[in-house]
């Protein structure tokens, strides 16, 4: 069976307790290890560890990454975890199970700097390169070997030890044959874990656990399964195409087959993003449309800024608002031409919130690009908008001085009214 030392990245095949090249024990060993080439590579509590890195003070304390007492938990050290602190969990019942924890405010351009240099680590290894959040990526190894002169195990263990020395923070490598066996692999060993899940194991591994294991299935369908006698994998892999189709409707077969762990999508770097968008938690509800405005032009230049480093345009708005009994609103609206500009983002939403600040107590905002567009072709002007070219010409002047002198350097009215 292949053996791969994760200290030293050495690989070697007779059975030994310990590397006998480094005497490290983090051994792995699997029957397919040298021959799999899809991995799933997700950063450990990402915000948290990257706050215990700069502060070294806090290594030993529970961290929490978030807002004020009305927030949300963005991110958490596992020793707040262990406490039972999850990601979007209220911040006052966070602080309830983990009083003793550091409460840290998101600091993103620190996690955008930190992800970009783990990506560029990626990028070494190989160009197929998916990223899935700024902190999840999945890599297509396939064809490297000769490149770096040993099989993707051991490039991955070497990326791993190269990510925790360059950037300062760890990383859970999941290997398997296609991607839903590389992210269930990742999750399996975390963290700073390396797991590995083999095409010729994977029915049988998956057969006996639950459902709700498989990416994308939440706990509402997890109980429809359930009431179907689908509770487990294993369960619902036995059902034929037509039997899944029959139980499940059209996705069933696609379902079953997940649950055999088959998944035939491609790595694809060029995958096209989906959304983008801004928001916020009050610390306070606010209730007036003054007050609201103010938050939502911030939103608005902060989703401007969010699509022009994507390299997209907004065709079209949606603004969210949430309620303090929790309920969700959202309201569309479709833009005359495709922008990047705050100011042009802000007047669509503008009216919409209008009409729903009618006195409601409200906890949270934000606005996001409804149907994205190439941000080349935005703000270009047209007969309806002639101004917009010089409105774009003003905006990137105001960044340029703001970049300077720092984000109060040039406020817009509206905020300079509070």
């Amino acid at each position: 069976m292949p053996i791969l030392c994760r200290d030293c990245t050495a690989t070697f095949a007779p059975p030994r307790p310990s590397c006998p090249g480094c005497g490290g024990r983090r051994l792995v060993r699997h029957d397919e290890l040298f021959d799999l080439a899809i991995a799933h590579v997700d950063c450990d509590a990402f915000f948290a560890s990257v706050e215990k890195r700069d502060r070294p003070e806090l290594r030993t304390t529970p961290v929490i990454v978030g807002g004020g007492q009305r927030g949300v938990v963005a991110a958490c050290c596992y020793q707040a975890r262990i406490k039972g602190v999850r990601s979007a969990m209220p911040m006052f019942k966070a602080l309830a199970l983990c009083p003793e924890a550091a409460v840290i405010k998101p600091q993103m351009s620190k996690y955008a700097e930190a992800s970009r240099a783990i990506r560029a680590l990626m990028m070494d290894l190989t160009p197929l390169v998916q990223p899935l959040s700024i902190d999840e990526a999945v890599l297509d190894l396939s064809g490297t070997a000769a490149l770096h002169k040993a099989p993707p195990a051991a490039v991955l263990a070497r990326f791993a030890l190269g990510v925790e020395r360059q950037v300062g923070v760890t990383v859970s490598v999941g290997l398997a044959p296609n991607r839903l066996l590389a992210k269930l692999a990742v999750e399996r060993d975390k963290p700073r874990g390396f797991a590995v899940i083999g095409a010729a194991e994977a029915a049988s591994l998956l057969a006996p656990e639950p459902v709700s294991v498989l990416p994308g299935i939440g706990p509402v369908q997890a109980r429809k399964l359930q009431a179907l006698g689908l509770a487990t994998l294993g369960q619902l892999a036995t059902l034929s195409p037509r039997e899944a189709a029959a139980k499940l409707g059209e996705d069933g077969p696609a379902l079953a087959a997940r649950a055999r762990g088959e998944d035939r999508r491609r790595v694809d770097p060029t995958r096209e993003t989906k959304s983008i968008s801004a928001e916020t938690t009050f610390e306070r509800d606010l209730r007036t449309v003054p007050e609201l405005e103010a938050v939502l032009w911030r939103l608005s230049e902060k989703l401007a800024r969010r699509l022009k480093e994507k390299g997209f345009a907004a065709g079209g708005v949606v603004l969210k608002l949430k309620t303090a009994g929790f309920a969700t609103r959202t309201r569309h609206a479709r833009l005359g031409a495709p922008t990047r500009l705050p100011d042009t983002l802000f007047s669509a939403a503008r009216p919409l919130l209008a009409r729903e600040a009618d006195g409601t107590a409200f906890r949270l905002i934000g606005i996001g690009a409804q149907l994205l567009m190439p941000g080349e072709g935005a703000d270009r002007g047209d007969l309806l908008d002639a101004e917009s070219p010089r409105r774009a010409a003003r905006w990137e002047a105001m960044e340029k001085l703001r970049a300077r002198f720092g984000e109060g350097a040039v406020m817009r009215g509206l905020l300079a009214k509070r």
